[in-house]
């Protein structure tokens, strides 16, 4: 297993707009599986590639007995909206009310460059959509309303990892054409 540090908030990775994945190599499909198997042990029902340091749109989910990834996802969303409880590996603990969409059809690629098609409705759904967004920089906190933003940053501010040290990247030997960070 390939198990990584997931990056918590306050990385200015989590913020950032991830980069396009042009090349479908062994580098895309190693990072695949340590998403799956990051995603797995934290437990988590799903995992951006930002969170490990690397600003490509990759990520994978675990929702509704389906484990799977999707590379350079579009997303087509209901107009039917649902609350819920969501939660975030780069805010352990932290759980908050959350609007999202309760219909999701994902468009993408798999890690072999095959377009694929995913579609989910309700805790599926909210895991496609929230991975989506760390691929665009938009964390969960952002969908909050200020009162429940307020409770949430409270209890960042409060929180035992807060200020811990970003983990130390490791750089690929390989040649990741511009893309890995």
């Amino acid at each position: 297993m390939a198990i990584q540090p997931i990056r918590l908030f306050g990385d200015p990775v989590l913020r950032q707009r991830a980069d396009e994945v042009t090349t479908f190599d062994k580098e895309l499909r190693q990072l695949v599986k340590d998403l799956e198997d990051t995603m797995l042990a934290a437990p988590g029902a799903g995992l951006a590639a930002p969170q490990l340091g690397v600003s490509l749109r990759v990520f994978t989910y675990h929702a509704d007995d389906e484990i799977g990834h999707l590379v350079n996802p579009v997303l087509d969303l209901s107009e039917e909206c649902q609350e819920g409880d969501e939660g975030c590996l780069s805010f352990p603990g932290i759980v908050a009310d959350t609007r999202r969409s309760l219909h999701v059809v994902a468009k993408g690629f798999d890690m072999h460059g095959e377009p694929i098609t995913i579609t989910g409705s309700e805790f599926k759904a909210r895991a496609i959509q929230h991975e989506t967004d760390h691929l665009d920089g938009v964390l969960f906190i952002d969908r909050l309303d200020k009162a429940q933003r307020k409770l949430a940053l409270k209890a960042v501010r409060e929180a035992e990892w807060l200020g811990l040290e970003t983990p130390q990247v490791k750089v690929s030997p390989h040649d990741t054409f511009g893309q890995a960070r």
